[in-house]
């Protein structure tokens, strides 16, 4: 009887995850509805199916016009209206009895198709999911040519979390089109994201016209090419992603210079695009500090008129002179009269405070005003501000250094110091609003591993140690993309995307399947592709950077989606469409370097892979038990950019039982730390070690060099491999924090074994 149940229960369970994956298929949305019942059948969408509208159909006109488009990518046709439903038909209705401007309803029979919501971003919320489920052909064209659409049938109710569900993008550092920001902003409204952050100017470049101020983008919008650009070119070599775009370079004076800008009219354009998708932009003119490109055009805007950069930022304009805050009117006044969000976002980061503690008009400004601090001053200039932006009819929005020398209560809190962990929370104590961007996960930036979408979707909005009440005032999150080394449209493609979708999860539905999320993911690329987006592939499996054999190897690497095409060489050269295919199994009997990139079935390649065959025997166990357990940890005070430069005597030591950095250990500053201890290898084998760092680190066992992911670097993973005798072995790790929020995590596997932490 036993083996009977044992029996039926596996097969229980076999059918039962069978379901699931059908169902993942059938309704593949991102981000998952909050209520889905599954029902049997489909409604087909043809050329007889006929549109009711809702009795005040022109409050919904832009929706409508939107549903009919997208019917048309499909069938090739608009659909007929009529005054009632009969026969086939999808029906509009308006809803009151909804609570949310966002939430929607979809009943889905195979006789008709009913969408209930109680405004126009509900309706368009719901044509979203309708879109998601349509075959990806209809994507990136006009008109379709298909006979018919069906749409599985359902009931569904749904409505986000969270209000704030953003992205970010950096347009100073390097800069993109009007075309690209709309790619931009379609991909956004296709996940159910509303807010777009416009970061308008930096030191590197000053990207809207102001009318008042001209030389702001006659002069600010263009620089000659910088280290920044320089970096992007060496990388360019391996990564033709990498190359900077062309369209953005200019030959001027017997200049090459770099840059570009909007007009009020296109941007304009760019915000009714956003509109009519119901997303928001929220532009970002970045004061006091980055603001050297202004600084450049109107060097008075300094407190000596003098320009450079400080000890750790460019020089700010001074806060202590009304011509100052007459600029900055003038500059605002301009931006609130052309963006309609009632947000704007002030920036006030990263502010180098050097020469106004040198300034004497400063010190007559602080001492008129009692302000006692430098970073009290910081905080004049931003109430100062925030008042000028509330009789603009405009919330003010800063980076989170604006709690430094205290922050008014009306002022929106955006948290970026994954180092600073109170900061949000005493925000919102204080009664703030506040907005989550931690840099770890949320920098989109950092170049993303096997990790990061998984450390987005696991991504918690509401900080530890608020209470119920005071988490309302958390607003929701959004992700940064800065661009210092993102110099092409490719590229940011890649950099947020498919980051975003587990974002976009994690903010409107806020529930937890990482697997069920993977699964409708991969039913999702397909779309991409029609649309034309350089996404960033799954990652590959089956090997390390740095890979040995003892006798011979074996490369065996499956592609994580049908489809998706595996192509190598052996020559040093980025494999291409025309590379040959990877076999499913290839022996490696000398040593050997290779580079892999897999394909999508449109062309897109993925992350190119450099694999490194080396050949040795096993490494030699101790022949005695070590005496210790655990590990011992060497804490060095100091900033070593490398751990090569870690100095000899360490400033304090600790024992831990696992390869981890004590929470609280360097209080934000940087320091180096060394672990020291023995690794039990269980049988003997190839063993492959994953370490993950922010900032860097190196891996060694015995006298061998086994992972190098040295330097100064967000969070990233790299590999390698160790033939190693059963029995305990030497380890140690170098690790190496530039200040700032730290991560360092070692696993291992053994045998295609799932990895487990050491």
């Amino acid at each position: 009887m036993r083996r009977v149940f044992v029996l039926t229960l596996s097969l229980a369970l076999g059918m039962g995850l069978r379901t699931a994956h059908a169902q993942e298929k059938r309704y593949p949305i991102i981000p998952y509805p909050q209520q889905l019942v599954p029902i049997e059948g489909a409604f087909t969408i043809t050329g007889a199916t006929r549109l009711v509208l809702p009795a005040n159909g022109r409050l919904f006109a832009n929706e409508v016009a939107q549903l009919q488009a997208l019917v048309k990518q499909g069938i090739g046709t608009t659909l007929k209206t009529a005054t009632a439903a009969a026969g086939n038909a999808i029906v509009l209705k308006q809803d009151m009895t909804l609570s949310g401007e966002e939430d929607y309803t979809l009943q889905v029979t195979p006789q008709q198709l009913l969408i209930g919501a109680k405004s126009p971003t509900g309706f368009f919320r719901a044509i979203v999911t309708l879109r998601q489920l349509m075959p990806s052909a209809i994507e990136g064209r006009t008109t379709g040519n298909l006979r018919s659409v069906a749409i599985p049938a359902m009931r569904l109710k749904d409505n986000p979390v969270y209000s704030w569900r953003g992205m970010h993008l950096d347009v100073s550092r390097h800069f993109f089109s009007v075309s690209y920001l709309k790619k931009f902003i379609d991909l956004l409204a296709l996940y159910k994201m509303n807010k777009l952050h416009l970061h308008l100017t930096d030191d590197q470049g000053w990207r809207i016209e102001i009318k008042k101020y001209p030389l702001l983008t006659s002069v600010g919008a263009w620089r000659e090419l910088n280290n920044q650009d320089s970096v992007c070119m060496e990388k360019a070599k391996e990564n033709p992603d990498m190359e900077i775009d062309q369209e953005h370079i200019i030959q001027k004076d017997g200049k090459t210079l770099y840059g570009g800008f909007y007009t009020q009219a296109q941007m304009k354009d760019i915000i009714a695009y956003a509109a009519a998708r119901h997303v928001e932009i929220i532009p970002e003119i970045d004061m006091p500090g980055h603001m050297m490109a202004a600084i450049r055009a109107y060097p008075f805007l300094t407190c000596d008129g003098k320009s450079g950069w400080g000890k750790d930022f460019s020089t700010p304009i001074c806060p202590c002179n009304e011509s100052t805050f007459r600029f900055a009117e003038d500059v605002y006044s301009e931006i609130a009269a052309l963006f309609p969000s009632k947000y704007m976002h002030l920036g006030a980061d990263e502010v180098e405070k050097t020469s106004w503690a040198a300034s004497p008009v400063c010190a007559e400004v602080m001492k008129a005003n009692n302000l006692k601090s430098v970073e009290e001053l910081q905080s004049y200039f931003v109430k100062r501000m925030e008042k000028f932006f509330h009789a603009k009819g405009k919330v003010l929005i800063g980076w989170d250094e604006i709690l430094e020398g205290g922050i008014s209560p009306t002022a929106i809190l955006m948290y970026w110091r994954a180092w600073v962990p109170d900061a949000p929370v005493k925000a919102a104590r204080h009664g703030n609003k506040v907005i989550m961007t931690p840099g770890n996960p949320l920098y989109f930036d950092a170049q993303p591993d096997r990790n990061s979408l998984g450390n987005v979707y696991h991504f918690e909005p509401v900080p530890k140690g608020l209470t119920a009440r005071e988490a309302r005032s958390i607003m929701g999150a959004q992700a940064n993309i800065w661009t210092e080394y993102i110099p092409s449209e490719k590229r940011a493609d890649y950099m947020f995307m498919p980051r975003m979708t587990a974002l976009a999860e994690v903010l409107w539905t806020h529930k937890q399947d990482y697997d069920n999320y993977l699964q409708r993911l991969n039913e999702q690329y397909a779309r991409l592709d029609q649309l034309g987006v350089h996404y960033r592939l799954p990652d590959l499996d089956g090997f390390t950077e740095d890979n040995v054999f003892v006798d011979k190897g074996m490369l065996e690497v499956k592609a994580p989606f049908t489809g998706m095409t595996i192509r190598y060489t052996t020559d040093g050269t980025i494999p291409g469409l025309k590379s040959p295919v990877l076999p499913a199994a290839l022996p490696v009997t000398a040593p050997q370097t290779f580079k892999l990139a897999a394909f999508s079935p449109m062309g897109n390649r993925g992350d190119i892979y450099t694999l490194r065959y080396r050949q040795e025997a096993y490494a030699k166990a101790v022949t005695e038990k070590p005496a210790d357990s655990g590990f011992r940890l060497d804490y060095f005070k100091g900033a070593f950019k490398t751990t090569a430069k870690i100095k000899a005597t360490p400033d304090s030591t600790f024992r831990t039982d696992k390869v981890i950095i004590p929470e609280g250990l360097g209080h934000g500053e940087a320091f180096g730390a060394r672990l020291q201890g023995y690794f039990y290898a269980p049988e003997t084998g190839i063993y492959s070690f994953y370490l993950t760092c922010d900032d860097g680190g190196m891996l060694y066992i015995g006298d061998k060099t086994v992972v190098n992911n040295d330097g100064w670097h967000a969070p990233l993973q790299k590999s390698g491999q160790i033939a190693l005798e059963k029995g305990w072995h030497p380890l140690k790790v170098d690790f190496v924090e530039g200040g700032g929020g730290y991560t360092l995590k070692l696993e291992y596997s053994v045998k295609g074994q799932p990895l487990q932490k050491l």
